[in-house]
C-alpha cells in the first residue's frame, strides 16, 4: 500500500528564529489519518515548500506518534545556509541526511584506543588518541 501524502496535514507551532545557529526552529504536528507516518522525506519537502526554502536546508528529527494513531508530533530545523546546517547539526545527523560519512573504526579499536587515552597524559594522550602528531 502506497502513502499518499497528499492527504496528511503538516501544522508547525512553536516557531521560533534562532540566530546564533543561524536557523528556524519549530515543533511540528503532522496529522495522517486513515494512514501509517509519514516518512521524513516527505515531510521535509512538504515543510520546504511552505517556508519557501530548499530541501536540503530542512532537518525534521524526533517525530513519536499519539496514541491510536492519526497524529505525530516531532521537531523540525530549517537552516539559513548548507554551511550552516554542516557547522552546527550533530554528525549522527549530518549522516542520516546523506551529507557525511560515517565513522568505520571498529568497536574494540576504539575501546583499545581509549584505553591507551587513559594511560597517557597531557600532549602524550592528544597523540594517543590521533588529535596531534607525536
Amino acid at each position: 500500500m502506497a502513502v499518499d501524502a497528499s492527504s496528511a496535514t503538516i501544522r508547525t507551532r512553536k516557531y521560533l528564529t534562532n540566530r546564533l545557529l543561524q536557523r528556524k526552529q519549530m515543533v511540528v504536528d503532522v496529522l495522517h489519518a486513515n494512514i501509517a507516518n509519514l516518512p521524513k522525506d516527505t515531510i521535509r519537502e512538504k515543510l520546504a515548500k511552505m517556508y519557501k526554502v530548499e530541501k536540503d536546508l530542512v532537518v525534521a528529527f524526533g517525530f513519536r506518534t499519539a496514541f491510536g494513531g492519526g497524529k505525530s508530533t516531532g521537531f523540525a530545523l530549517i537552516y539559513d545556509s548548507l554551511d550552516a546546517l554542516k557547522k552546527f547539526e550533530p554528525k549522527y545527523r549530518l549522516v542520516r541526511l546523506g551529507l557525511a560519512q560515517e565513522s568505520k573504526t571498529g568497536r574494540k579499536q576504539r575501546k583499545e584506543r581509549k584505553n591507551r587515552a587513559k594511560k597517557a597524559r597531557g600532549l602524550k594522550k592528544a597523540v594517543v588518541l590521533g588529535h596531534r602528531k607525536g
